[in-house]
């Protein structure tokens, strides 16, 4: 039988109406700033690029709804931002009280921003019933004093880098030792997270020697412009910062320790999330056990790591901030769960996060009001807590554990009056039915679908294309009882040949779980199955060899950059006929040649004759357009049987995703009509060869002019230039992908130069920021290669600032050229000549500059060489046969 329902109005009472010390918040902008931030960040800690696709979100949703409720204008984003842009101007103080209405004290880092954008500390003060307090972020602190010291340096070098380095050191120690001293200041905030790692090594294993040798390159880096200071990204240097912070603390008078707050989980791209979960703390909870840390954000998604901690720590206390309201209702209702599951209720703090906008205060109130109603209604009615043990729960948390834990002094509270927008009602069954009311569309589109199968892909290192085909009844059990669906696959699919055998190093131990991507859904390839790629874990961690993981990695280092891309592929393909050799063994023959050549309408004449390709060819359309595939055009290439396909130019991860769901639409088609397609890079010795053909742009949200624009995309396009014999090894990454690399065939050539509008040029430019990369074959596994090319330009705007203009446009066919011209071109370097040389290049290049993931271009060389090695005993037609048959 359920429980009996029991009156709660008493608890309910006390959550609404009882006072929040905010243990950790940020200052708010000034007026003249608050345009300056994308209000869309208020439920978000996704920025550039990513930041619009959140307004599909679950947190962005109930967040509109609450604000709207408050500002009384309609429930959507749009009426949202013209109301608070209306109370900004009629009465923002107003507007502000009442977003920090019940908030009894604000504890703020105010290291965020610079001091010029945001108000002071006491300034906030005026919206409080107790005065506000400072908390340090070291790392501000430490950032100003090697800024002095670097400038110091630039302007006077007769002072010794050594000594600048000890001067450093000494007030860094100085400054932390007033702040101790400082009754304002009431703890200290490290986000060595998003600087290192939370990986910190003991403090007697941190070696102030080598220390000084970071400070020592940071300052000559700074003077010679290699590397102007901006962010401290220096392991030992921020680990060693922690540890004197902490020492500070510990070594302050009286017996009460100002606590020592860590970011940990949930923030923004600039994390590796990896190192992010508080568990990688122990050891520096161990080497400081009388100084009070504080683990922040719920440690989310890494909850139950901070509870534990917490809970077998007596200095260290857990903050479930932030979290509230960047997750949605279900994820804030099972981070509190999580907390409580283990967890002492008087070692848990709660904090807004609040920063920038007021709306982010009142976002946060609002929400763990109702969220802690929803969980401790349950736990009540379940018979796991009295009502007077979770009224004394939410005094603690919301109150009185924070009041002790920074010596605030602050007399007991009386009640307040918060903000409140009610909560859906929910009775016992509630958190499973709000599950199902909160699962995203594709449910929906899985119903419309009604697929017998799912098609579970990824595409490895050798770029084959790998699969699973699970029942749905199987895909929707796990739904139902998870909320998602994965499959476990061998940790050596990241490590085969295409004969399934382990490359050196790899071995047949250990399995991730690959979690599938919802996103990538696609119709097909054939009727009753829908297809997902997705990205592989490891304990629920990301696996950073994972082809999705790796360039997902890379455009959120873009997007910090500001940086956003369009990428368009070309679908190049040959169409063979089925037959068999001498042997009886399958074989393949070319298309009759019918006068085949580029663009020629002759070859489509016989387009709906029984038996022709081209019978095909409407097909494959109806197939695209099921998948919601979107194309640009389909014309015959030059070529026998050799066609392309144009894709619409779609945002990275999808444009990959998008291809090659598209090949496999393509295959499956055309060997249902009795064909084999194959995209070989040089099937005939005598034909043109077969690509896939990058097409790309590049925008920054920094350009503010058509000069800035220019600018932005002639660095990027350079870079791509200095890497590209790199590049090749990843884009060229078959033995025969060399052999269509030849000169006056349109296929890019051997010479490493550039074009506008030249198709004999390996990068054409073809209108302002819109560059077509034409080194990159069908063999190619695209997530690497867009990888690739893109770090390539990333490289360049934010390390070596090479333009494009480094070398001249050239006009011609290189090949062509005579020597004197192509030296004034500065046409100097030819690409490897096969796939060995390209990957010392790429080994070469990543040593140098570190352009791309170490890890993943091990991974990669020793794959591709050992698959050298596989294919060098065939002779040229075996190995022609051979790839066919498995491209």
């Amino acid at each position: 039988m359920p429980p009996q329902e029991k009156n709660l109005d008493e608890l309910d009472r006390v959550i609404d109406t009882w006072p929040i010390i905010d243990n950790h918040a940020h200052p708010l902008l000034k007026a003249e700033y608050l345009d300056k931030y994308s209000l869309l960040s208020i439920a978000s800690e996704a920025h550039g690029d990513a930041l619009p696709d959140h307004k599909s979100s679950l947190p962005h949703l109930r967040a509109t709804s609450q604000l709207a409720t408050l500002l009384g204008c309609d429930n959507s984003w749009d009426h949202v931002e013209a109301a608070i842009q209306h109370v900004r101007k009629t009465d923002p103080e107003a507007w502000t009280r009442r977003c920090l209405a019940g908030i009894e004290t604000l504890l703020l880092d105010d290291g965020l921003d610079g001091p010029g954008e945001v108000h002071g500390y006491a300034w906030h003060d005026r919206f409080t019933r107790s005065k506000c307090k400072r908390i340090v972020r070291i790392e501000t602190v430490a950032q100003d004093i090697i800024r002095t010291h670097c400038a110091q340096y630039l302007q006077d070098q007769t002072r010794s880098i050594p000594d600048h380095v000890e001067q450093i050191f000494s007030q860094f120690q100085q400054a932390i030792k007033q702040a101790v001293e400082d009754p304002e200041v009431v703890g200290f905030k490290s986000i060595i997270c998003y600087r290192s790692g939370l990986d910190i090594s003991r403090r007697a294993s941190v070696d102030k020697k080598s220390v000084a040798t970071e400070l020592a390159a940071i300052l000559e880096g700074h003077a010679n412009g290699a590397a102007p200071f901006q962010k401290l990204r220096h392991s030992r240097l921020n680990q060693l910062l922690v540890h004197v912070t902490a020492s500070a603390i510990a070594e302050g008078e009286g017996q009460k320790k100002k606590p020592f707050q860590f970011h940990t989980g949930l923030g923004d791209n600039d994390i590796t999330l990896t190192r992010s979960s508080p568990s990688h703390l122990q050891d520096f909870i161990r080497d400081h056990p009388s100084v009070p840390i504080v683990l922040l954000h719920g440690g989310y998604p890494w909850t139950r790591e901070m509870g534990y901690l917490a809970t077998h720590y007596a200095n260290v206390y857990a903050d479930i901030g932030e979290v509230f309201p960047m997750v949605s209702r279900h994820g804030q209702e099972s981070i509190l769960r999580q907390i409580l599951e283990l967890c002492p209720w008087t070692k848990v703090l709660w904090s807004t996060d609040g920063h920038w906008f007021p709306e982010t205060y009142v976002l946060a109130t609002i929400q763990a009001r109702n969220v802690f109603k929803s969980v401790l209604g349950d736990l009540v009615h379940l018979g796991d807590l009295s009502q007077a043990q979770a009224i004394q729960l939410v005094k603690d948390v919301f109150f009185n554990n924070s009041n002790k834990l920074y010596d605030l002094h602050i007399e007991s509270p009386g009640a307040v009056q918060a903000p409140t927008v009610a909560a859906q009602h929910t009775d016992l069954t509630g958190s499973v039915a709000l599950c199902h009311t909160e699962r995203p569309s594709f449910i929906q589109q899985l119903r419309n679908l009604g697929p017998k199968w799912l098609r579970v892909y990824w595409h490895d290192y050798t770029s084959s294309a790998r699969c699973m085909l699970v029942p749905m009844g199987k895909v929707w059990k796990s739904l139902e009882r998870d909320g998602q669906f994965s499959v476990a696959i061998t940790k050596a699919s990241l490590g085969i040949l295409q004969v399934d055998m382990c490359a050196p190093g790899v071995t047949g131990t250990g399995m991730y779980r690959f979690n599938v991507d919802w996103t990538t859904m696609k119709a097909g390839p054939v009727t009753d199955h829908v297809s997902c790629f997705g990205h592989f874990t490891d304990d629920g961690a990301e696996v950073p060899l994972c082809p999705r993981t790796l360039l997902r990695n890379t455009l959120r280092q873009a997007a910090g950059a500001g940086l956003s891309f369009l990428i368009g592929f070309e679908i190049e393909f040959v169409v063979m006929q089925r037959t068999t050799n001498s042997s009886g063994n399958d074989a393949y023959q070319t298309l009759p040649n019918d006068g085949h050549a580029w663009g020629m309408s002759r070859v489509l004449a016989d387009w709906g004759r029984d038996g022709s390709f081209r019978t095909a060819v409407d097909e494959i359309m109806d197939a695209l357009d099921h998948a919601d595939i979107s194309i640009e055009a389909f014309h015959p290439e030059s070529a026998p049987g050799q066609y392309e396909i144009v894709l619409s130019a779609l945002p990275p991860m999808e444009a990959c995703d998008t291809l090659l769901h598209a090949r496999q639409i393509i295959e499956s088609v055309v060997a249902r009509h009795d064909f084999r397609v194959t995209l070989h890079p040089k099937p005939f010795p005598r034909a043109c060869g077969t690509a896939t053909h990058m097409h790309l742009s590049v925008t920054s949200k920094n350009d503010g002019s058509k000069a800035d624009a220019e600018r932005t995309y002639k660095l990027f396009y350079g870079g791509i230039m200095d890497h590209m014999a790199a590049i090749l090894a990843v884009t060229y990454p078959s033995p025969a992908s060399y052999e269509r690399m030849v000169d006056s065939f349109w296929a890019g050539g051997r010479w490493i130069t550039w074009g506008t509008q030249n198709k004999e040029a390996p990068l054409r430019q073809c209108e302002g920021s819109h560059w077509e990369f034409k080194t990159m074959d069908g063999l190619a596994n695209p997530y690497f290669a867009v990888t690739a090319v893109l770090s390539a330009g990333l490289d360049s705007i934010l390390r070596t600032k090479t333009s494009v203009d480094n070398w001249g446009d050239c006009k011609g066919d290189p090949a062509k050229l005579s020597d004197l011209e192509r030296k004034e071109l500065r046409i100097t370097k030819m690409f490897p000549a096969n796939l060995p040389e390209a990957l010392r290049a790429l080994e070469k290049d990543q040593a140098a500059t570190g352009f791309l993931s170490r890890d993943f271009v091990e991974r990669y060389v020793t794959v591709k060489d050992a698959e050298v090695g596989l294919l060098s005993g065939l002779s040229d037609e075996e190995r022609r046969t051979w790839i066919i048959a498995r491209y």
